[in-house]
């Protein structure tokens, strides 16, 4: 199309970039991550000296209920993005650190730029 100067406002009709259905999965994935408690979630238990965390370790330092951090936990868990280990009666969760790097390298061309 031209703007009348005879610059034109694109080289030509856009090709490829992911599918509808993969637009569809990864913006589910990234919403699990668009909550400021869930990302603290992920903060504290990437940085315990275990690498695991149960959620009683992880309600005061959030100031949330227990049945609140469940549920970022359990979206989070579900997202890829922690891994649930039952240990006893209690559930420990671990951070999955190649999910994110695997949720950027769905976007088509975002490693070249990142």
């Amino acid at each position: 199309m031209d703007d009348g100067a005879g610059v034109r406002c694109s080289a030509g009709p856009l090709t490829g970039g992911m599918s509808s259905r993969a637009a569809a999965e990864l913006a589910g994935r990234l919403k699990a991550l668009a909550d400021p408690a869930r990302l603290r979630l992920l903060s504290l238990i990437a940085d315990s000296p275990s690498g695991a965390a149960c959620v009683c370790d992880l309600t005061g330092p959030l100031g949330l209920s227990q049945p609140t951090v469940s549920h970022h936990l359990k979206v989070l868990v579900d997202a890829g993005f922690l891994a649930r280990e039952k240990r006893g009666v209690w559930a420990w969760y671990s951070a999955q650190p190649d999910t994110l790097a695997t949720v950027l390298a769905e976007l088509p061309g975002a490693a070249a730029r990142v």
